[in-house]
């Protein structure tokens, strides 16, 4: 039986990967804190599995004191950087490496896809940009490397759950005019992702997680409140986000447009392509 480790599996993405692993025959082992403390037991671990799947790092919605900052980077960048280093002396290394990035990366001023060179210059997108180096270094030992830059991903929990409270309530509506970017993607279309990479011994690199028909927080907004058969005219002013979440507010207030081209261009097909259909089969 085939070996995949996961750190962060805890998480919405982490304990729903894990569990379709499991159902396809995978052995799945959660890497854990202090897994990460001890790197003779984390080289041990790693030594000889099929892959190894990259998900820590601490909540990015919140408010970012910059002593929270210092925790997104640790918790992304120095995890990634333990993982390679257990990685380089194990004596079978892994065949697979999956790191996480998002598609703050990007900026918000066109629509990107992975061959884009022009990064974002804000903290998160350096936060991502030094993320992807730490992880890409992995290449060097000969295993396959994939970098997954996700976006908002819907499902039955995680950024959906909490959108849900207000909508339902009747109080749902915009963040702003609602103009700015959204970028997401259907928790069925991640996990097929991430198998549809793994069986694919040759496909690695930059892949854009999103469904190819990104949409606005408007266009969020309206599919919410049909779904819901609610109303959505109560908007919530940018400041308020900016008073709760300081400069984290721009994770919500500042999106990007992004198409997952290198999928689409190996023969991947999205279940969910539109919003509509995504909140649809959720809601």
């Amino acid at each position: 039986m085939k070996n995949i480790l996961i750190t962060g599996a805890s998480g919405f993405v982490g304990s729903t990967l894990s569990s379709n692993f499991q159902n396809n025959g995978y052995n799945v082992i959660q890497i854990k804190r202090e897994d990460l403390k001890n790197l003779e037991k984390l080289t041990s671990l790693l030594n000889n599995s099929f892959a190894v799947i990259n998900l820590a790092g601490a909540n990015i919605i919140n408010r970012w004191t910059e002593e929270y900052k210092k925790l997104l980077y640790t918790s992304r960048i120095d995890t990634t950087k333990v993982l390679v280093t257990a990685m380089s002396k194990c004596e079978i290394k892994p065949k697979n490496f999956i790191s996480t990035s998002a598609v703050g990366i990007y900026k918000n001023d066109n629509i990107y896809d992975e061959t884009t060179q022009d990064l974002s210059n804000d903290f998160l997108g350096h936060l991502c940009q030094d993320w992807e180096k730490e992880a890409l270094k992995a290449k060097d030992l000969n295993i396959n490397v994939s970098i997954f830059r996700f976006g908002i991903v819907m499902g039955k929990g995680g950024a959906l759950a909490k959108m849900l409270t207000p909508f339902k309530l009747g109080v749902g509506g915009t963040i702003g005019d609602g103009s700015q970017a959204f970028s997401f993607v259907h928790i069925d279309d991640l996990i097929h992702a991430y198998n549809y990479v793994l069986k694919d011994e040759k496909l690695e690199g930059i892949f854009n997680i999103t469904a190819p028909t990104p949409t606005t927080n408007y266009g969020l907004t309206k599919a919410l409140g049909k779904s819901l058969n609610r109303p959505t005219i109560i908007p919530i002013p940018q400041f308020v986000l900016n008073l709760i979440l300081s400069e984290g507010a721009k994770v919500l207030t500042d999106g990007q447009s992004v198409v997952p081209n290198h999928l689409m261009e190996n023969g991947f097909i999205f279940q969910h392509s539109t919003i509509e259909d995504t909140i649809e089969s959720l809601v």
